[in-house]
């Protein structure tokens, strides 16, 4: 920090507004890449304040440099080194840069101008206390990396600026403490106000986004209700009471009625807000395959998978349940248990039908008869996990889907009454 920063006119609080957001690249700060247009606004506001400053600092510079010119013993280098502040202020004005690597070279500029000081002047001036040549000109560098960096590359810059104070005045005062204290604060404030405001805008973008999600949800439950569950429950009825084959096309008109009734009537925003960030709640998923006849059991937990994952284990779980309906008997019952140990996510599929003769299966694949070998096994492999098949000599068939969950640090859940090391695999039927 100069030795003279004490005297800065600058109003420090106007230095907290730079950019809460600022619009450079995100390969210069590591954020995402562009900015909202109402925050560019914003941006460039904040932005031309340091902008302002920096030719303040200038202006200031100057005058201090003519009211001692005569006891400079290198008046011509103390000019040159004016001339290549006013050089960079301007190219900054012109053409501003916003990114660290433009801010670092001017603050690698402050801190050369600084240690300029002793190719200029005397050594009896400079430890007597005289100003720095750049004066409060590498400020703006300090203010630049906090807008940036936050608070971290506010500390850093000012720190780097105080510590060339340090060498160039060899004998610190207490004048240069005082200032690099000074400098140290304004960049750690300034950087600190900037990282709250830049979390609050990235919250309230959140909000309004989840607030978008269930507005257009909300535009399309209206839809389908108006449109398609009317007419579905309309078929359903009306073929109830024709009976016969039109019965059983009416029971699944049905079904396709309770499912959309468990999509659009989702309302947790949580639910929303995981869907938005590409996770998905497995157990919400897998609400629509309880009907009459099918009971799902769920933990009290979210089981949360990658949105694309669990899309394939609801896939895979819809394909057993439909092989229950065609085959295990008109009074079979299923049941679906899903369980998440913090390592695999398991979902057991079981039925209370005739079960599966031995061979059968193998006897379908050679039939090319790839239902269960495809639609379950094979999306359970492209994922990474495994399916069995299992079925009892007294009847009943079980599929267990199992996922590795590469989610990590998630304690296990737990179903509501169950001990903490039960599994679905390893209980009784329901």
């Amino acid at each position: 920090m100069p030795r003279d920063a004490g005297a800065e006119p600058v109003d420090p609080g106007s230095a907290v507004v730079p950019a809460s957001l600022d619009p450079s690249p995100a390969g210069e700060r590591g954020r995402p890449a562009r900015l909202a247009d109402d925050e560019h606004v914003l941006v460039r506001g904040l932005w031309r304040a340091v902008d302002v400053f920096r030719w303040l600092a200038l202006a200031y510079a100057t005058w201090a440099v003519w009211g001692r010119h005569g006891e400079i013993a290198r008046l011509g280098g103390a000019v040159a080194v004016l001339a290549v502040l006013a050089a960079w202020t301007a190219v900054q004005t012109l053409r501003p840069m916003r990114t660290v690597r433009a801010y670092t070279v001017e603050l690698v500029i402050g801190c050369s101008a600084i240690l300029a000081t002793r190719l200029v002047d005397d050594p009896e001036v400079i430890t007597g206390g005289a100003k720095t040549i750049p004066s409060i000109w590498p400020t703006a560098a300090v203010v630049g990396f906090a807008v940036l960096r936050g608070w971290r590359g506010g500390l850093a810059a000012a720190s780097l600026v105080a510590a060339t104070s340090f060498v160039e005045v060899v004998q610190p005062t207490a004048n240069t403490i005082s200032n690099s204290i000074f400098g140290l604060l304004l960049g750690g404030c300034i950087g600190y106000c900037v990282d709250l405001a830049r979390a609050s805008h990235e919250a309230l973008a959140e909000a309004m986004r989840l607030d978008a999600a269930r507005n257009e949800r909300d535009r399309l439950a209206r839809t389908v209700h108006d449109g398609v569950l009317q007419t579905l429950a309309f078929i359903n009825r009306r073929a109830a009471e024709l009976g016969g084959e039109a019965a059983r096309l009416g029971a699944m008109a049905g079904e396709q009625e309770t499912i959309l009734r468990t999509l659009v009537s989702q309302t947790d925003l949580a639910e929303v807000g995981r869907a938005v960030s590409g996770d998905a709640d497995l157990r919400v998923l897998l609400r629509h395959v309880e009907r009459a006849g099918v009971q799902l059991v769920a933990p009290a937990d979210a089981v949360l998978l990658p949105r694309r994952v669990a899309d394939e284990v609801v896939a895979a779980v819809e394909a057993a349940l439909d092989n229950v309906r065609q085959h295990a008997g008109e009074s079979a019952r299923a049941w679906v248990l899903l369980d998440d140990d913090g390592k695999d996510v398991a979902v057991t599929i079981r039925d209370s039908g005739r079960g599966v003769p031995a061979g059968r299966l193998d006897e379908a694949v050679g039939q090319g008869r790839l239902g269960v070998s495809s639609s379950i096994r094979g999306r359970l492999a492209d994922l990474g996990g495994s399916a069995s098949i299992t079925s009892g000599p007294a009847g009943g068939t079980t599929v267990e889907l199992r996922i590795p969950n590469r989610r990590t640090n998630r304690r296990p859940t737990r179903h509501h009454g169950d001990e903490p090391d039960t599994r679905p695999s390893r209980r009784g039927t329901p």
